[in-house]
């Protein structure tokens, strides 16, 4: 699953199965699956910039848990 705003050749760019998982277990899954991107960890509730970026990941986070599927952007 590509999340359209990045071209295909970037890797894959959507980790819905992440959604639920423990964040090292996740970070470590991106990391293994497109070394093209680096996951960024992000809490709800905090702010981030509009801009899109084909070498970043956020990591939506309550506690330790993934809150938002990770989508490249």
């Amino acid at each position: 699953m590509a999340s359209g705003l990045c071209p295909e050749n970037v890797g894959k760019q959507a980790w819905p199965e992440l959604l639920g998982a423990q964040v090292s277990v996740a970070v470590a899954k991106i990391h293994r699956e497109n070394s093209n991107v680096r996951p960024i960890v992000v809490p709800e509730g905090s702010g981030v910039t509009k801009d899109i970026r084909c070498d970043r990941v956020r990591v939506w986070v309550e506690g330790r848990i993934v809150s938002r599927v990770p989508i490249v952007g």
